[in-house]
């Protein structure tokens, strides 16, 4: 059940401050999420929370924290410890079941959403990635309340944040796209939800030859050029590792092409 919507925006106060007491909230509030999984089977939102202001900066990246002088700020790229004590708590044969309950309790919440969508958790196939995306979408207005930090010295909108992630995904999906950012995820996520996996593999082959424009110091570049040798890899990956690239979610893509690049140099 999603959260209903509020005029203002409001995160968990744990993770404003500095760096190392947002980590011991962050610890201290996935283990009490462990014990509450554990007794109810479910999870509830944190009691104190705290308003973010209209143009306030979230960090949602490390590579956006610079922590030179250190000061209170929203580091919401440190919730991603929370799994760790997640994981801790709760017994091994649950794992599976307690990260999927946790990130559909993230879902409904405009921070969670965020979470999932800039820092998104494997496996990110295409119908997991389109729920995730379909959530930011939910929460698109209240979050275009701050501005975020995703790499360092530089702060974006919520529109420029999602273009610069996922705008060569979205062009893989709906090659020419809409109008604005927002319409052109709206239509990914549409297109995502129902992909085969033909669907999905022809997404990523369009994403390929962007990535390999981008990333200079690939070796074997007209190799992975090759549609037939890409169509021949993609092929060969294990079912989970295909549904891991199959959103065609650029970093992970990224991470096939270096492996499939040293490949090549071993030959």
């Amino acid at each position: 059940m999603t959260m209903p919507q509020s005029p203002v925006l409001e995160f968990p106060e744990m993770l404003h401050g500095l760096t190392g007491a947002i980590l011991r909230k962050v610890s201290t509030k996935g283990k009490e999420w462990a014990r509450e999984y554990l007794t109810t089977g479910v999870f509830t939102q944190p009691r104190r929370m705290r308003q973010v202001l209209p143009g306030e900066v979230l960090i949602v990246h490390s590579g956006g924290d610079s922590n030179l002088i250190p000061q209170p700020r929203w580091r919401v790229h440190l919730f991603s410890d929370v799994f760790m004590y997640l994981d801790e708590g709760v017994p091994e044969q649950e794992y599976g079941r307690a990260r999927d309950a946790f990130e559909s309790f993230c879902l409904s919440t405009p921070w969670g959403a965020l979470f999932h969508a800039v820092s998104p958790y494997p496996l990110r196939s295409a119908q997991r990635m389109a729920r995730r995306l379909a959530a930011l979408l939910r929460f698109w207005d209240v979050l275009q309340v701050p501005r975020y930090a995703f790499w360092f010295d530089r702060e974006y909108t919520l529109d420029e944040l999602v273009e610069d992630i996922y705008g060569m995904t979205l062009e893989a999906w709906c090659p020419g796209g809409a109008a604005s950012v927002r319409e052109h995820l709206a239509l990914t996520v549409e297109c995502m939800a129902r992909a085969s996996r033909a669907d999905c593999m022809e997404a990523v082959l369009r994403v390929i030859p962007v990535l390999v424009r981008a990333n200079a110091d690939l070796q074997h570049r007209e190799m992975l050029n090759d549609p037939d040798f890409l169509r021949e890899r993609l092929d060969a990956l294990r079912p989970d590792d295909f549904e891991d690239i199959s959103s065609a979610y650029r970093f992970t893509v990224n991470g096939a092409l270096y492996a499939w690049d040293r490949a090549l140099g071993r030959q």
